[in-house]
């Protein structure tokens, strides 16, 4: 329990009390402030009295005020259960992103910032953020087109961008509205957990689908099913759907690809890749083809292998592995794992209580970082609520708020609020990820702004007998997605612009995957570990009225044997998994470096995707249903490789990851050089944990990541930790 100075939070949380109508109002309001401000600053300064403090700083105060709204006002349609807000917050969002497109491409801004550029470029007396700051904005016009003549082409650019912005909230709101799924007798079922099927809608009686379950596309459904369930023709008609679920945004996507490829060239650019690369830590698509080709020589040779290997247990099982298919995999991996390595997936369940296990989550951070996590229950939020009502500061009454402090040794201080909304519903942003709420800066009077941030997931919901139970992938996904939390909240800038994770995509994926090791860690693994049976007196009758071993009671923490499952199997058909990013990575790569806007123009986004998949990874997919068994090694000729649309479900690729996907595996050489260099020899060494919050996570975006890297590392970044992580060095 933290001291009674954690109780009272010097700022109060913000409020979740919109109205679709007022929703609209603010952003009219605030968008009208913004304008005003700029019109008003193009009128009284001039280009040769432009400065930074007259320019630049009055811009970047606006964006931080600006964004204690903004973020929230965006972040309805991904978590309301209110349609119409969500409406509205999509309408809000396309407001401020033309309006903002608007502004970006405003000559008579740019001639004042390209003036102040000119001047203060090189001046030492702006700190090394503004300074970043300043290059960043002007980069940031000529981007945005006003390197371009006045004219057509700029009008042009300035049409595409805004259609690009109602392209993609329009294909995340089609995946947050998605409602499909399949009907499903108990036996078509058979093997899927008793815990997914109970919850499962049931066929109304005197209908069609009587005596059946509804099966949806939520991860906590579609996980297990493609796990556990044991007739393959269920895991097919599955697979396919799911594939197949948002087929409204294949021309979304294409079009998207098209225009990104239009702009890119009015801009000057050969493709659209090398215009967004360009800023990031690879520079160049070169260097990123370089390194996903080299990686995919490296391990093909071990996908073959894992895929002779899991055909070996499908022949034991069936009678025959001609073929191993996309619906084949989980459930065959998973097999393996539980024969050949012993590891009891629902055993191990037993022992991550998702509450217990975010609190032990909590403690690690606190351990490693100096942080005081206080939970805020009722009574709390109730107090420290402006309108005095605990329900207006959260968006759902399922979400658990903290208030985060530093701990003793950190100074006592206030760091921001922590949200977790953890299970799904309808409307709701359907995969894991930590969005900022408002983040963190330095007020034009000096003082310091807090930082909000929220950790959106889709675990199953607890029941009265038995609490919300995590597989141990699911407890690496929300440790991972807590590491960017931890991020959003400590870190330390001045301005908004580079708070927390607004990092170069290659870098921003780093800081989390490198936690992901704690999860691995034999010591951190029981220490997270807790039997669902000892929560409460009534989880542990009902444990032992559902107990198969009599009334003795399990181990509290997790037993050896079980810890030593779960770290002998990380790198079990690793290389099968990695293939699986490289194929994210490399199609992403491949539809934004056409050799033509005609090729991109005639491109088949959806047949690329399925055909890179087989060549990639290995895996059979519908187009090898009537091919010839014999003919197990090649890629058949008259294959069709039209049957899903995968790339219409893949919201990374619309919402910000275009020509950046492959930033989870490069920035993985980050993070296993940081782990294995500082972390490797002791995890919970407090006195590294700190220095990495404070030389890492505090930095933010404020300088070059690379530089945040060297100042960590002592030297410059190696790649010998992750390939030997991979087993490939």
């Amino acid at each position: 329990m933290a001291s009674a100075k954690y109780r009272k939070p010097p700022q109060a949380p913000p409020l979740f009390t919109h109205t679709p109508e007022r929703l609209l109002q603010d952003t009219d309001r605030i968008i009208e402030r913004s304008k005003s401000l700029q019109d008003r600053v193009v009128k009284d300064v001039s280009q040769d009295k432009a400065t930074f403090d007259s320019v630049l700083l009055p811009f970047a105060q606006d964006d931080d005020q600006m964004s204690l709204s903004t973020h929230i006002i965006g972040f309805y349609q991904a978590v309301s259960t209110d349609a119409k807000l969500r409406d509205a917050s999509t309408e809000a969002e396309k407001k401020m992103d033309d309006f903002s497109i608007e502004a970006s491409m405003r000559e008579d801004i740019f001639q004042l910032v390209d003036s102040v550029f000119k001047k203060q470029k090189d001046d030492q007396k702006l700190d090394a953020e503004s300074r970043r700051l300043l290059e960043k904005d002007h980069k940031g016009y000529i981007r945005m087109g006003l390197g371009i003549p006045a004219g057509p082409k700029r009008d042009r650019f300035k049409a595409i961008k805004k259609r690009l912005s109602e392209l993609s909230i329009t294909f995340q709101k089609n995946l947050n509205e998605e409602q499909g799924g399949l009907w499903f007798t108990p036996q078509e079922l058979d093997g899927v957990p008793e815990d997914v099927t109970s919850n499962l809608k049931k066929g109304e009686k005197g209908t069609e689908h009587e005596g059946k379950l509804w099966l949806t596309f939520k991860y906590p459904d579609l996980f297990p099913t493609q796990k556990y369930c044991r007739n393959a023709e269920t895991r097919r008609k599955v697979f396919v759907a799911n594939e197949n679920k948002c087929n409204e945004n294949v021309q979304l996507f294409k079009e998207a690809i098209v225009l990104r490829d239009e702009a890119a060239r009015l801009l000057g650019y050969p493709n659209h890749a090398t215009f967004r690369i360009e800023d990031k830590m690879a520079k160049t698509p070169k260097t990123v083809d370089d390194f996903l080709g080299d990686l995919r020589k490296r391990l093909a040779p071990g996908g073959e292998s894992e895929i002779a290997k899991l055909k070996e247990l499908k022949k034991a099982e069936t009678g025959n592995a001609d073929k191993y298919f996309l619906w084949d995999h989980r459930f065959y991996d998973t097999l393996m794992l539980e024969r050949d390595y012993k590891l009891d997936q629902n055993r191990i369940a037993e022992y991550f209580p998702l509450q217990s296990s975010i609190d032990g989550m909590l403690k690690i951070f606190e351990e490693l970082f100096g942080l005081v996590f206080v939970k805020l229950e009722a009574e709390d939020r109730n107090a420290i609520s402006e309108t005095g009502k605990g329900e207006d500061i959260v968006w759902h009454p399922d979400v658990h708020v903290f208030s985060v402090w530093d701990d003793e040794g950190e100074g006592s201080g206030f760091v921001g609020y922590l949200y977790l909304d953890l299970h799904p519903r309808d409307g709701k942003y359907g995969h894991a990820a930590n969005f900022n709420i408002q983040p963190g800066f330095i007020t034009s009077n000096g003082t310091r702004r807090y930082p909000a941030t929220a950790l959106v997931c889709n675990f199953s919901k607890p029941t009265p007998k038995k609490p919300s139970l995590l597989k141990h992938d699911e407890v690496v996904t929300l440790f991972h997605e807590l590491g960017h939390g931890i991020h959003d909240l400590v870190s330390r800038t001045t301005y908004s612009r580079f708070h927390g994770t607004s990092t170069v995509r290659d870098f921003v994926e780093a800081p989390s995957q490198m936690l992901e090791n704690w999860c691995w860690t034999p010591s951190q693994i029981k220490a997270l570990s807790k039997h669902w049976s000892y929560l409460s007196d009534e989880y542990k009758q009902s444990y032992l009225e559902s107990a198969t071993n009599g009334d003795k009671p399990p181990a509290e923490s997790m037993p050896d044997d079980l810890i030593e499952s779960i770290v002998s199997t990380r790198h079990v058909n690793d290389a099968l998994f990695n293939l699986r990013q490289l194929h994210f990575g490399i199609f992403d790569m491949t539809v934004h470096e056409p050799s033509s806007r005609s090729a991109v123009e005639s491109l088949d986004a959806s047949g690329l995707y399925n055909r890179l998949r087989y060549e990639i990874s290995g895996l059979d997919g519908p187009e090898a249903l009537n091919t010839s068994s014999t003919d197990t090694n090649s890629t058949p000729d008259d294959a069709k490789w039209d049957w899903a649309n995968g790339q219409a479900t893949f919201a990374h690729l619309i919402g910000g990851y275009d020509a950046g996907y492959y930033g989870y595996l490069s920035s993985q050489v980050y993070s296993a050089d940081m782990f294995y260099s500082v972390f490797k020899r002791d995890p919970m060494d407090g006195k590294e944990g700190r220095r990495y919050r404070h030389t890492v996570l505090e930095r933010g975006g404020s300088q070059d990541e690379m530089e945040t890297l060297r100042q960590f590392l002592g030297r410059e970044p190696s790649t010998e930790a992750f390939y030997r992580e991979l087993g490939l060095s």
